[in-house]
């Protein structure tokens, strides 16, 4: 978490076992116990800010997408897992999840419009 929150956030955790919500719908980023961050104190989750599919190597959902509509995909998930293979991540630090973002690849589907 202390890399998620903004300044002076950071600096004002209280003690507790914080849990993140992933629900993007959800406004509370970590919660415990003994209080609660929401995303708008995250610096992942910024007004206007895409949805991050990898936050350790910059790739929005909507990059993502767009890669798979023009057979650029499998070179970019290639690259993720092959950097991630080389512990080239930072995944504890960068992804508010703190989770490796891998799975999250499988989420975005190839749509035809």
């Amino acid at each position: 978490m202390l890399h998620q929150l903004q300044s002076p956030k950071n600096r004002q955790i209280p003690e507790g076992d914080y849990a993140f919500c992933a629900n993007r719908d959800c406004n509370i980023g970590y919660f415990s116990a003994s209080g609660h961050m929401p995303k708008s104190d995250l610096r992942a989750f910024q007004p206007g800010q895409q949805a991050m599919l990898c936050h350790c190597f910059d790739i929005s959902e909507a990059s993502y997408s767009h890669a798979l509509q023009d057979g650029t995909a499998t070179a970019i998930k290639a690259f993720v897992s092959e950097q991630t293979q080389a512990k080239q991540c930072a995944c504890e630090s960068r992804n508010p999840s703190g989770r490796c973002c891998l799975a999250n690849f499988r989420t975005i589907k190839f749509e035809r419009g």
